[in-house]
């Protein structure tokens, strides 16, 4: 049987908060983030209790299990938001309203991905940063459908085309590629 690694032995998402910058009493929204919150409760730990992290997802049962880990941690700084990232204003979070904004294994999941970032963009601050981390096209014989993966260099032109200013690449892990762009 093949050893599939997951979680944090997949990508470790700490490095991805410190290539991203993440700090103390920021407020940061993980879009997509998944039932079990492997971003947003990292980034509550950063952020610590002046901070904020948004939980956002489309799916209800995604976010029960979110609150569920929130309730069973008495974490605080954590606020599940229900949202569709597909269409432009559809997550009831301000324009603006985040430090941070992380899209983490989404795209592959999405025909609609500029949409999707540029709902994502819309969130974040003037002078705040979008970090976009996907699967590779290659590489991993695990994960989502490799015809379904989008390539590094269609997935960085959709964060220039939300009118982002790129800021580096990063590897997250041997199977990701990750992008910081900085919201002008």
């Amino acid at each position: 049987m093949a050893y599939i690694p997951t979680g944090k032995e997949l990508i470790d998402p700490f490095k991805v908060l410190e290539e991203a910058g993440i700090r103390a009493d920021m407020k940061v929204a993980d879009f997509g983030c998944g039932t079990l919150g492997h971003y947003v409760f990292a980034a509550a730990n950063v952020v610590g209790p002046r901070g904020k992290v948004f939980a956002v997802d489309i799916l209800e049962s995604v976010l029960n299990g979110v609150e569920s880990m929130i309730k069973l941690e008495r974490i605080a700084n954590v606020e599940t938001v229900w949202g569709d990232l597909e269409r432009v204003g559809g997550v009831k979070l301000a324009d603006g309203s985040v430090d941070i904004g992380l899209l983490i294994n989404n795209l592959y999941l999405s025909k609609q991905q500029g949409e999707m970032v540029r709902e994502c963009v819309r969130m974040v601050k003037s002078g705040g940063a979008f970090v976009l981390v996907d699967w590779k096209p290659s590489g991993a014989t695990f994960g989502p459908d490799p015809k379904t993966r989008v390539s590094a260099d269609a997935a960085k032109k959709l964060g220039l085309d939300a009118g982002l200013t790129f800021v580096k690449e990063f590897v997250p892990c041997p199977y990701h590629y990750g992008f910081i762009y900085r919201k002008s």
